[in-house]
């Protein structure tokens, strides 16, 4: 079974899979840097580790795993640079089960879009109950390196809803899986304008946590990539 690129902040759509996660052992360096790690029980974990650098990386082949740690704030800008040396061909992530990826870059926010209704605010207090002081992100965004590129055609800003979580989570390929490998590459995005656009709201909620997370268990593919230096910064 496939997953979504942050589960805690997915599990709303369905409950069940707070049993499947579970908590990962963190490498004592991105402990240091506030990272938390977090698995999935019956599919072998990724390894992350920290860079000399202060970044992420992480390697492995057909696996799945994410970090995630706070990031308490408005919506400003985030800025980050990541890089794949190696990660699964192209699969449609609007399918589940295949929709494999490189690498997701997932911010969480403290509220909700303005379409979640009753049955995911429902869902989302029961899987709160089981992370019991954690609190989980009611709305979210993925930056996504992988997928096919065609993904969100004629969708505004190329943000289209995880087929795990329609009602809180979007996603936007930032980089299909065949873009060129094994360089440097800078990115900058308007949190606050992409809310808007993604949920359709105008009040956007606090900044929550963020997350990066690997998952190519079904194409049974290595996976090495690393990302760096993620900071909120002014849009101007």
């Amino acid at each position: 079974m496939k997953r979504p690129a942050l589960a805690l902040a997915v599990a709303c759509a369905a409950p069940l899979l707070i049993a499947a996660i579970a908590p990962g052992i963190t490498p004592p360096d991105l402990e240091r840097l506030g990272w938390r790690k977090v698995r999935w029980q019956g599919i072998e974990p990724a390894q992350f580790q920290a860079t000399p650098s202060g970044g992420v990386r992480v390697q492995g082949r057909g696996q799945a795993a994410f970090v995630h740690r706070p990031l308490p704030g408005q919506a400003t800008c985030l800025a980050w640079r990541w890089r794949v040396d190696a990660g699964p061909p192209p699969t449609d992530l609007r399918r589940k089960g295949g929709d494999d990826r490189a690498l997701a870059l997932t911010v969480g926010f403290t509220d909700y879009g303005p379409n979640a209704g009753l049955g995911a605010r429902a869902q989302m207090a029961m899987a709160q109950a089981v992370a019991g002081d954690h609190r989980l992100p009611r709305s979210a965004l993925s930056y996504v390196w992988g997928g096919t590129g065609q993904e969100a055609a004629g969708a505004p800003r190329g943000f289209f809803a995880s087929p795990w979580s329609t009602a809180i989570s979007r996603v936007r390929i930032m980089h299909p899986a065949e873009a060129r490998r094994g360089q440097w590459v800078e990115e900058k995005v308007d949190l606050g304008t992409d809310w808007r656009v993604a949920f359709g709201g105008q009040a956007v909620p606090g900044l929550l946590e963020v997350a990066i997370g690997t998952d190519v268990d079904d194409t049974n593919s290595p996976i090495d990539a690393q990302v760096e230096n993620i900071r909120l910064v002014p849009c101007g």
